[in-house]
């Protein structure tokens, strides 16, 4: 069979990488793909990126199976587009992707389901924005009301940087967010104390199969220090969910989402990622919800995935998910980024990319911002790669990583060198 990948990131290289091992699949396309893409003689590169394009293409390849990465186009309804022609596509209507694509509507609907989260309120007035943080003082959380590549959450340590944050998010927008239903908005919520980690399920829009639990490092620095970012690293499995806290997850925070957003008429299929934030007695909050997989948590939950991505996703679509099974390395996977020069700001694109290891069974390299250009590997977006190992261990699991990083050259690349360290430090 064929499948299609949606998107160009390393979320988007890991996942048709995944498909591409299965016994049913014979090419996977991605669209439209990376520098590490095109280099797979497994993958094929499809230069598209127009939702209606895409769903022709689908159609005239016979694809049994389309995955979307990003959220983009999920918010811009690529679902409904492909559903209406047809086509199987994995992933939520747009009016389901309102969990990632709205905060406040993500918000309004936790508080109407009872569903765990910070305590919020909404404003598209700044003058209102700023008499609430004058009020409640910080440290407070400003959410620009629309997507923005992950980038769009101040975690304001004071008053000043979120008065800042409000009157960039409702007016100079630099983040360049995509305001939900077209209208500046921004959600303020108080600041929840605890440790996060991202909790990822599969849904057909009734049952819901948990992937492996991740940790997703934000913070562009070291110590978690400096911007958010759209991810510096990951890896799986988090320590923080304990069999306890993993079972309250799915009781109080999965189920009541899917059965909500089925009660409410807007069923969701699809990857639902909630992020958490776990408090010291291993009381789990949302602090977002996510309409897809994670980057860069993706790349090591596929890494320990020992089970058929193409068969979990067909039954996902097909509404048959309670036939299906998952398998697991019992192994510790972590992901490294590297991003170019200037990242998160302005980050330094057509830097020539060398020495990256070969693909093996402990090592992974997912390519993200990077492109082809006669031959030649240059950069070409902020995050450039992932660099993903397997280890017996958390802290050998880095070390490999680690060690890929070292052998890749990139002129003025970033990375983090503490990936992974909740993991390793002592509980």
């Amino acid at each position: 069979m064929k499948a299609l990948v949606v998107g160009g990131g390393g979320r988007e290289h890991a996942i048709a990488w995944k498909l591409a091992r299965s016994a049913r699949v014979q090419t996977v396309f991605v669209a439209p793909g990376n520098g590490g893409t095109a280099a797979d003689p497994a993958l094929h590169n499809v230069p598209i990126t127009d939702l209606a394009e895409l769903a022709d293409f689908a159609a005239a390849e016979g694809v049994a199976l389309t995955v979307v990465g990003p959220e983009a186009p999920l918010a811009a309804g690529i679902v409904d587009l492909f559903r209406a022609r047809g086509l199987r596509i994995f992933g939520p209507t747009q009016a389901a992707a309102r969990l990632e694509s709205s905060k406040a509507f993500a918000k309004d609907f936790m508080q109407r389901h009872g569903i765990p989260t910070a305590l919020y309120a909404a404003f598209t007035s700044a003058a209102q924005a700023h008499a609430h943080v004058d009020e409640h003082g910080a440290p407070i959380v400003v959410k620009a009301d629309g997507l923005a590549a992950g980038k769009g959450v101040v975690v304001a340590a004071t008053a000043a940087e979120a008065h800042a944050a409000i009157d960039d998010m409702l007016g100079a927008n630099t983040l360049g967010v995509q305001h939900a239903g077209g209208v500046a908005r921004v959600v303020i919520e108080e600041f929840l104390d605890g440790e996060e980690a991202s909790f990822i399920v599969v849904s057909d829009g009734r049952d819901a199969l948990p992937l492996a639990t991740s940790q997703d490092h934000k913070r562009v620095g070291d110590g978690d220090t400096g911007p958010n970012t759209g991810g510096m690293g990951a890896y799986s499995p988090a320590p923080i969910v304990t069999p306890e806290v993993h079972a309250r997850v799915m009781r109080e925070i999965v189920h009541p989402a899917i059965a909500g957003m089925a009660r409410d008429g807007t069923p969701f299929t699809g990857f639902l990622y909630a992020g958490l934030m776990i408090d010291t007695q291993g009381r789990p909050r949302v602090v977002e919800f996510n309409a897809r997989l994670g980057d860069p948590e993706t790349q090591p939950i596929l890494m320990r995935m020992k089970s058929d991505l193409f068969e979990l996703l067909m039954h996902a679509c097909d509404g048959t998910l309670d036939k299906a099974d998952l398998q697991w390395d019992r192994r510790v996977a972590l992901g490294v980024v590297m991003a170019a020069s200037g990242y998160p700001g302005r980050p330094r694109t057509g830097d020539l990319v060398t020495g990256v290891p070969a693909d093996s069974d402990e090592l992974m390299v997912f390519h993200a911002g990077t492109a082809l250009h006669d031959g030649r590997l240059v950069s070409s977006g902020g995050r450039v790669l992932c660099v993903t190992a397997l280890g017996d261990s958390a802290r050998v699991a880095q070390q490999r990583a680690y060690d890929g990083v070292g052998r890749i050259h990139l002129d003025g690349a970033v990375w983090r060198r503490d990936i992974g360290h909740r993991a390793i430090r002592p509980r």
